[in-house]
């Protein structure tokens, strides 16, 4: 059965597609739910068991206001405290040191060094840095900062090993969202005559920004959850400990990993489950910071 059509003076015809074609698309369709069930599942799961195990700790106030000092697995009472300024501490020094270098190496691969040899170069090391096991990154900081200079076991030494793990993420997706700018933009700025550090600055971040935020988060939620290089470059303490540069620091990854082989029926057990929802709720936080700041640039923008 066809169905016509008048298109500009000319009359068209449209076959309608065969019961072989229909029942392909129909199966296809069906896969791909399937397929998307099938992904979400795991994940529904994952959700609710930590959720379910772990939520009546965290609608307390004393989890976000106490720490464990003097709490033991068999005691109940104590928070997370420690763990969750420790894991914030580290997660910002972190920033701090692989944002700028992500971002300016992206904007130098893409707006500077574009289809050169040394942009192939950086690309081909950074492909190599993002395939680093966070445990070689530790051991690595761990021979260079504490065997080598001598220095201490620290948070300073633990973010310089995560920076390792976040750079490849930031730069990678720093890297894609500037490639989406338009070149037409960056011509239009550079025939009004503005130079081009200043059109990368007021053209091309701002737009690429909510891509460039996105890709911040993911590398933070990258490194939040890495226990290897804080069991080898700063020992778990059931304390508070707010200098980055000596002593020993709580973070919610090794307060899981200090927890994780308590029986069932101890307090300490749902200590465990309570600070993997921590470490959850604090990455959707990160997530939805970056959503809204991501916003907040298009509005200002307009």
């Amino acid at each position: 059965m066809s169905i016509s059509a008048v298109k500009d003076g000319e009359q068209l015809s449209f076959r309608r597609p065969s019961g072989i074609r229909t029942l392909t698309n129909s199966l296809a369709g069906v896969y791909v739910v399937l397929a998307a069930v099938l992904a979400v599942i795991p994940l529904v799961w994952v959700l609710y068991t930590v959720i379910s195990k772990g939520y009546r700790l965290v609608l307390t106030s004393s989890w976000w206001l106490q720490s464990q000092r003097g709490i033991t697995p068999r005691r109940e009472g104590g928070g997370a405290y420690h763990a969750i300024v420790g894991t914030i501490e580290i997660g910002l020094i972190c920033a701090l040191i692989a944002v700028p270098l992500g971002v300016l190496g992206a904007v130098f691969l893409i707006e500077y060094a574009r289809g050169t040899k040394v942009a192939r170069v950086v690309s081909f090391t950074v492909d190599i840095l993002s395939g680093i096991p966070s445990i070689v990154a530790a051991l690595f900081i761990y021979a260079l900062f504490i065997t080598v200079f001598g220095l201490g076991r620290s948070v300073i030494a633990v973010s310089c090993a995560l920076v390792l793990l976040m750079l490849p993420v930031v730069l990678r997706s720093t890297e894609e969202m500037l490639k989406l700018v338009p070149d037409s933009l960056r011509e239009a700025s550079y025939a009004l005559g503005v130079p081009r550090w200043k059109t990368i600055l007021r053209v091309v971040i701002p737009t690429a920004f909510g891509g460039i935020s996105t890709g911040v988060v993911l590398g933070l939620a990258r490194v939040m959850g890495e226990t290897a290089p804080l069991l080898i470059l700063v020992s778990y303490a059931v304390g508070i400990n707010f200098s980055p540069f000596t002593g020993t620091m709580g973070a919610l990854p090794t307060m899981i990993n200090a927890g994780r082989d308590q029986a069932p029926t101890l307090p300490g057990y749902e200590r465990v489950w309570a600070a993997a929802l921590t470490l959850i709720l604090l990455v959707m936080l990160l997530n939805l910071l970056a959503r809204v700041i991501a916003r907040a640039s298009k509005l200002k923008e307009k």
